[in-house]
């Protein structure tokens, strides 16, 4: 008797737990900015720049976010001015790092709410600039500043474009959110390669590169697209690192190609690389490419023999990225180890494309300033205060109208459900299984 109630309980939690899994499944939704905003012909010039500075890979990786999207004409306003590494940093201050949609825009509490934006992650911005606070201005109209004191609100709400509830809220701004600081990012062309890998802690790896004449490959890449992966000064007195100096010339060359992809991969794009990804010193039969294992927002690359782990971002200034690496990389098909298998045919063995730009909408970026290096520093843990009824950017307006709205995607809508109804339905199957036997 004992037994039998035994046996009943282990199936009860048994169904419970398939149940469980099943909503969580269910639940784990993903995005696509992009694909969102293609087909809206008033935003392709916003969605062509997610595509070439890849902050659409860093969008579409944050389970909770809020893109607030401008028109072409806000857009080509925007970069008329900029270069793409200033206008990667414009993109990422009006992406938002919680869920607001229209009806929370209009129920703040008291009226005002600071939020973390992208830029601020990057850990790029000076202090607290990279937050973003959000006012319910008088007349209905809800504004957008800098954390600055004292910024003025020089962009409104404007409607709703999109909504995946709970996740992605696509909102269309009136101007973009910007402040002193915010534009003059390092640029690839305008700094000394080895300089650079030395401040960030691989002076070892910028003295080989010299020294076996790579460092000219790197350069003659860096117009094209070039992502450096640079293995810090450790990696090198790592004590299983095999001896590099016996190590021929040509296969020096080749271990330091290895190090490099042949087009622009910042962290968040390589997080959803499928397949194998090529390297400059990959040949046609997949020899020397490498694979990316990812959990949560680390970022592994697997080389066949060994891994190692991505550290952190040196320089970003598309179509150039430099990124340290915790490890020599080391290919078996130069110290040996379990081959790499030859890639799969077709797009699937490359870092995965973002919606492609339109050939006449994005204008060509003009040379910048040289900025400076900017602070990191922590989130702030209240709201500012709104800001006094006397502003001008505070006058009395009408509530925007709402848009066409309610053509949220019926084809993403209609997946879910039937992904909910196959989970549900083998939940529903377990419970009938489990019942037989009490």
């Amino acid at each position: 008797m004992a037994a039998s109630h035994h046996h009943r309980i282990h199936l009860v939690l048994l169904v419970l737990s398939f149940t469980a899994a099943f909503a969580v499944a269910a639940d784990d939704s993903s995005h696509n900015i992009t694909a969102v905003l293609d087909g809206r012909p008033e935003y392709t010039l916003y969605n062509s720049y997610l595509s070439e500075t890849k902050v659409c890979d860093e969008i579409n990786s944050e389970h909770t976010v809020t893109v607030l999207v401008l028109t072409n004409g806000a857009m080509s306003s925007l970069v008329a001015n900029l270069s793409l590494a200033d206008t990667k940093n414009a993109l990422r201050m009006l992406t938002l790092l919680d869920y607001f949609d229209e009806k929370k825009l209009h129920s703040l509490d008291a009226g005002s709410e600071l939020t973390t934006s992208l830029y601020q992650k990057t850990g790029e911005a000076a202090g607290n600039m990279g937050h973003v606070n959000i006012t319910d201005l008088r007349g209905g109209k809800v504004g957008f500043a800098p954390a600055a004191p004292g910024a003025k609100f020089q962009s409104t709400y404007t409607k709703r474009v999109d909504e995946e509830p709970s996740t992605l809220s696509v909102l269309e701004v009136s101007d973009p959110i910007t402040f002193p600081g915010l534009f003059g990012s390092p640029s690839a062309s305008s700094v000394n390669l080895t300089d650079l890998l030395e401040k960030a802690g691989c002076k070892q790896f910028a003295r080989l590169i010299v020294s076996s004449g790579v460092l000219k490959m790197y350069q003659a890449a860096m117009d094209k697209a070039l992502t450096l992966l640079a293995p810090n000064d450790d990696a090198f007195k790592a004590k299983d690192l095999p001896d590099l100096s016996k190590l021929t010339s040509a296969d020096l060359v080749t271990l330091l190609q290895y190090h490099a992809l042949p087009q622009y991969a910042p962290k968040a794009s390589l997080k959803a690389a499928k397949g194998r990804i090529q390297t400059l010193a990959s040949t046609g039969a997949g020899k020397y490419d490498l694979s990316v294992v990812s959990s949560g927002d680390d970022v592994s690359l697997d080389t066949g023999k060994d891994k190692c782990r991505v550290a952190s971002t040196v320089l970003d200034d598309t179509p150039t990225v430099i990124l340290t690496v915790d490890k020599v990389l080391l290919p078996p098909g130069l110290f040996g180890g379990s081959p790499s298998p030859a890639p799969a045919p077709g797009p699937a063995a490359d870092v995965p494309a973002s919606a492609p730009a339109p050939a006449t909408s994005a204008p060509a970026a003009s040379p910048k300033a040289a900025g400076k290096k900017k602070k990191k520093a922590k989130s702030p843990s209240h709201s500012p205060p709104a800001p006094p009824a006397d502003s001008p950017d505070m006058a009395p307006a009408d509530a925007p109208a709402g848009d066409a709205a309610d053509r949220v995607d019926s084809k993403k809508k209609n997946g879910a459900a039937a992904t909910a109804v196959s989970f549900a339905a083998m939940a529903a199957c377990v419970a009938l299984a489990a019942a037989s036997f009490l």
